[in-house]
């Protein structure tokens, strides 16, 4: 009798596959299981098991799995079955939403290993010097990597010479699975048994009489045993004697110590807690009752509360009676940036019940909350993460909170699966039977269109907390500005003002501009020619501090030269300004204030954002300077004055929602103003005051923005009342690109009858030297959107059919944002 498994792949395949297992694994093996896999000519791969069934596949001869990686599943079914929807719905395959899901450190690859071949008599005179320097590595060690190869040679073709080898007879290679996760282990310190009975510190103070430094950090040992009646760790006792840890291998070789390991969870908050209370006031209670209602009739509600309304103290009391029920939450954020604040005041107020998981976490950190979430622990009642945490293996969830749900970062981009973070929450949420709550003080059009058409639920906070009033808006015209010859820089003179005001009371600023480095472009004055990048058709950004020309989509950078590239002039001059032009004025114009500047350069390293923050919430920067970053959802008491650099920049984006996101982002940009006590100000300069979204965002008129934006997506067909699927191909041949987008397009016209535009050259229209074209399909809502998807699905198929069309990489975005 044959048993048979059917896995997914870690690889973008849209299939699954079958490998045959004995009669005692077909029994020991369980849905959710890892287990090594041969596939390919000698590649192995962790795949996740499916079903074990007794159906032999008819189309190939199923491999034998090589070993089970698991001795209980480390996925669960809802979560399977979640991202089998993702799948289908997000047009992507199954293997991209489990390689996606699971941390890398659970998804073992094969890494070569090469050996010294068993039983070789190998002739040193054949081989050439760089065999010879690989022979002579495995004299030293028994297996090398082919990243130590490389290492090893300084080379980054390395497998012709180990091709040579394998020839020569001198190396085998071997497949191996490695497992990359590393339990955190954690070195204790305790008295040996023979001094803890009675009279056994006397022993112990003859056998040190001559050891002074010893019998100190002995002395130490009893104070804190004493003090905490709890383990000691070896680094804890070395602090409090402050010896090295020398002294302690010296008395562990005495027999008088005895060390040992214990496992700890790397991420760990217990020592957070404090034991305030949290105060509703009474809108903020009214808001919770009403949230409390709507979830008796619906499934999702949404939070409409403007900037600093206490969203957040909402939010925690509403957790806290889901914890006393024995559910779980999931709290999700748009930003990594947000989660250094709310980890701390959520961990104040919960203590190490709350675990974090985001991609700035390293492997293992992440690996051992995945575990923690498995296994139903304590520490992992509240979830808080980035996008990512929705694949989490969740057992009893009750509630998922969606905080800043407008924000464009909760859409995965690239690569697929290209979900949206909101919509797949819901979807979890309703596997689970959970509830999902909606935050956000500018809520999305397609959001509020739900909340008013009833199906989901509305709950409106109008006020902020604490009587604090709205800030007042100020619009500064720059078109007068610098005609009136006002303008310092980029800074008018009423910027300049009120930012020495505000200093002067010691107050703090935040200055908003939406493009990092120093300048967006240089340009020759005599012939107008602008450094391109050479693989992407746009032009380089200039980033002072480095000195370097620098491509934002690829990474490709050159130093700033000193001459036209084209006309050899040396009248260079940039154009437009970043960040880093601000930071620099800023300096000039007050040479007296710290400041600091928050974007994508300055917060690369795990805790960039965390002393960023930080600094600017202990009142270390005076001006804190940055990108959309600081536009959501952080919390600075201090800040009285928020100024907006350029509004311009949003407004013109060729986008169906450049309103609706510029509103956004500056209307939360400036909820960052006068949070505490006093009132705030804002100053948005502009050269278009009188534009509508500009004249929304001074009024705060939310309700406005919807309606004028409601009505112009009904007539030009876009969401709420259609979804967009976006296709974009891409190809280095420029008319091979351009004959196969034409082909697709009237292939889908012809059997679509549903409006499809393009193929379209989109702004920047080749990216790391591939061509790009665009096609969208407008689905109404009223459609059947799945048995659209299939139609779409079959064309791509045939598509990939035609030899010709065949290297064209066509990748679906649907509900594209």
């Amino acid at each position: 009798m044959l048993f048979f498994v059917e896995v997914i792949l870690p690889l973008s395949l849209a299939k699954t596959f079958t490998y045959s297992i004995s009669e005692a694994e077909y029994h020991f093996i369980k849905e959710g299981m890892r287990v090594s896999v041969p596939f390919g000519k000698n590649k192995m791969y962790t795949a996740l098991v499916l079903e074990t069934h007794q159906n032999k596949p008819t189309l190939y001869e199923a491999k034998e799995i090589n070993q089970i990686l698991d001795e209980l599943p480390i996925v669960t079914a809802i979560q399977i079955k979640h991202w089998q929807w993702i799948a289908n719905y997000y047009m992507c395959a199954i293997g991209d939403v489990y390689r996606a899901a699971l941390p890398s450190g659970l998804l073992l690859e094969s890494e070569t290993i090469i050996s010294q071949k068993q039983n070789a008599t190998v002739d040193t005179q054949t081989l050439s010097d760089e065999e010879y320097l690989i022979h002579e590595a495995l004299q030293l060690q028994s297996t090398l990597k082919i990243q130590d190869i490389v290492g090893i040679l300084n080379k980054k073709n390395v497998f012709p010479i180990i091709q040579q080898l394998i020839d020569k007879g001198v190396i085998s290679l071997q497949e191996e699975v490695l497992d990359g996760y590393k339990p955190k282990l954690v070195r204790y310190i305790r008295l040996h048994e023979q001094y803890t009975t009675d009279g056994g510190l006397n022993t112990l103070l003859e056998v040190l009489k001559n050891a002074a430094k010893q019998k100190e950090l002995v002395l130490n040992y009893f104070q804190l045993n004493a003090s905490e009646q709890k383990p000691i760790t070896v680094k804890k006792l070395v602090d409090a004697a402050k010896t090295t840890s020398a002294a302690v291998k010296a008395l562990i070789e005495k027999g008088i110590f005895e060390d040992y390991l214990i496992q700890e969870d790397r991420v760990d908050f217990s020592n957070n807690q404090s034991n305030k209370e949290i105060l509703l006031s009474s809108s903020q209670q009214a808001a919770l009752e009403q949230i409390t209602e709507r979830f008796l009739e619906k499934e999702v509600c949404l939070l409409h509360g403007v900037t600093a309304s206490g969203k957040t103290e909402v939010y925690i009391k509403l957790i806290e009676e889901y914890l006393e029920t024995g559910k779980k939450v999931l709290y999700l954020l748009p930003e990594i940036a947000l989660t250094t604040q709310l980890v701390s005041r959520l961990s104040a107020y919960f203590g190490n019940k709350v675990a974090v998981f985001h991609s700035k976490y390293n492997n293992n950190e992440r690996i051992e909350v995945w575990r923690q979430v498995l296994q139903n622990s304590d520490k992992a009642q509240i979830v808080i993460g980035a996008r990512s945490a929705l694949f989490l293996p969740f057992k009893e969830l009750g509630l998922i909170i969606v905080d800043e749900e407008h924000e464009q970062t909760y859409k995965q981009m690239d690569p697929a699966p290209r979900y949206h973070a909101r919509d797949t929450a819901i979807v979890l949420a309703n596997f689970h039977e959970a509830k999902v709550l909606l935050g956000s003080a500018t809520p999305s059009i397609e959001t509020y269109y739900n909340a008013t058409n009833d199906k989901f639920g509305l709950v409106e906070l109008s006020h902020r907390y604490g009587k604090v009033t709205m800030p007042v808006i100020e619009l500064v015209d720059l078109k007068d500005k610098y005609f009136r010859k006002r303008m310092t820089g980029h800074f008018s003179d009423t910027l300049i003002q009120n930012i020495t005001e505000v200093k002067a009371l010691g107050e703090q600023v935040i200055l908003f501009q939406n493009r990092r480095g120093y300048s967006p472009l240089l340009e020759c004055l005599t012939c107008g020619h602008v450094p391109q990048c050479q693989q992407c058709d746009v032009s380089l950004t200039y980033h002072k501090h480095k000195n370097q020309l620098r491509c934002h989509y690829c990474g490709y950078s050159i130093a700033k030269p000193t001459h036209c590239h084209a006309c050899s002039s040396v009248d260079l001059t940039t154009k437009g300004f970043g960040t880093e032009q601000i930071q620099q004025e800023l300096e000039l114009l007050f040479p007296d204030s710290k400041i600091g500047r928050m974007d994508q350069d300055t917060t690369r390293g795990k805790f960039g954002f965390e002393k960023i923050i930080d600094s600017f919430k202990n009142r270390e920067i005076d001006i804190l300077v940055g990108t959309q970053m600081l536009a959501k959802g952080l919390d600075f008491d201090n800040v009285t004055l928020v100024g907006i650099m350029n509004a311009d920049n949003m407004l013109y984006h060729p986008d169906f929602r450049a309103f609706e996101r510029s509103f956004q982002m500056m209307t939360q940009v400036a909820g960052r103003s006068g949070r505490a006590s006093k009132q705030g100000k804002v100053l948005i300069q502009t050269y278009n005051p009188d534009h509508n979204t500009i004249q929304q965002v001074t009024n705060n008129n939310y309700i406005a923005m919807y309606k004028e934006q409601l009505y112009d997506r009904q007539i030009y067909k876009y969401p709420p009342y259609f979804r967009i699927i976006k296709l974009t191909l891409k190809q280095r041949d420029y008319e091979k690109l351009k004959q196969g987008s034409l082909w697709l397009y009237q292939v889908m016209a012809q059997n679509l009858a549903i409006p499809v535009l393009g193929p379209e050259e989109p702004s920047i229209n080749r990216i790391r030297n591939e061509y790009i074209r665009t096609i969208i399909i407008k689905v109404p809502t009223a459609t059947s959107v799945a048995g659209i998807k299939k139609t779409i699905q079959k064309m791509l198929n045939s598509f990939d059919a035609v030899a010709q069309y065949r290297a064209i990489k066509v990748s679906v975005n649907v509900d594209f944002y």
